[in-house]
């Protein structure tokens, strides 16, 4: 089943898509949502007592078309965080609409998520930077053609109605203070991680060496394809967002850039990040507790 492709999703839709999540788990509600991108489900691999939800059953869900994206979504705990975790998200080059690749954000909040962690694969702009760098998101620029908030308003996943607001401020869409603890946890670590801007364009094909170059201009470090109306729907509805970015490919000219190699650079990062989620997910957790 589909969202509608004008409407935001209704109470009546997030109502029965709860009432079926509800027949498939039933223990502690999620504080904290999950995205993950090409190449990075090994962070799936540690959320304890997973229980998953192929997409193709739930209601209301569109289904993953791309490859190395599992399509479910998971439920469990992260170094005992309640989660719930997107393993594949949904993108506007499958011939989805934003409403209805942000849905999952929508659910998400209705469990009763306060914060959100995005993660993705991205070309590298930045060219002091490297394949396999993990990129905290600091800002993103849109030039994906479409809004999620196009439409009525307010949203019925929201806790109230004043939480929609008609036109939502984005200058902390990516949570300094969020960005902040995961910035000390990697350090503890030993984990050098990047800051900077992400770019979405809609894909599916990948950049010109023109648009490379473009994008550098207006100020991006990295491109992907993905995120960005995610992360307009969370914060409209009031979830903080921190947003990870591992670097799979670099974008020079005369480079081609294929699938298979995003997926493999995106695996080959993927212990770093397992890690760097794992250990962010109780500083996060505390810090949403305390505000």
């Amino acid at each position: 089943m589909q969202t509608s492709l004008v409407e935001n999703p209704s109470v009546a839709q997030l109502d029965e898509t709860l009432n079926f999540l509800r027949t498939k788990y039933s223990g502690p509600a999620p504080v904290l949502g999950v995205v993950l991108g090409s190449g990075l489900s090994g962070v799936a691999n540690a959320i304890d007592n997973k229980i998953a939800v192929p997409y193709a059953e739930i209601p209301h869900f569109v289904r993953s078309t791309v490859a190395g994206h599992a399509g479910q979504l998971l439920f469990g705990t992260l170094e005992g965080v309640p989660v719930v975790c997107m393993q594949g998200r949904f993108h506007l080059y499958e011939g989805y609409t934003a409403k209805q690749a942000t849905y999952p954000i929508c659910v998400m909040k209705k469990l009763g998520c306060k914060a959100v962690i995005v993660s993705n694969a991205a070309g590298c702009l930045n060219t002091s930077w490297r394949v396999g760098d993990i990129m905290l998101i600091a800002d993103h620029i849109n030039l994906q053609g479409q809004n999620p908030l196009i439409g009525p308003n307010p949203r019925a996943c929201a806790t109230s109605p004043e939480q929609c607001a008609r036109f939502p401020d984005m200058s902390n869409c990516y949570d300094k203070e969020l960005r902040d603890i995961v910035t000390r946890v990697a350090s503890s670590q030993g984990t050098n991680t990047r800051e900077g801007v992400y770019v979405a364009l809609s894909g599916p094909s990948y950049e010109t060496a023109a648009e490379h170059r473009f994008l550098r201009i207006i100020g991006a470090d990295c491109v992907g394809m993905s995120t960005v109306c995610e992360v307009i729907v969370a914060r409209h509805i009031g979830m903080k967002v921190v947003g990870l970015s591992v670097q799979t490919n670099m974008c020079m000219p005369g480079v081609a850039t294929c699938h298979e190699e995003v997926i493999e650079a995106g695996n080959k990062a993927g212990r770093a990040m397992v890690e760097l989620v794992k250990a962010s997910a109780r500083p996060i957790l505390a810090s949403l507790e305390k505000n």
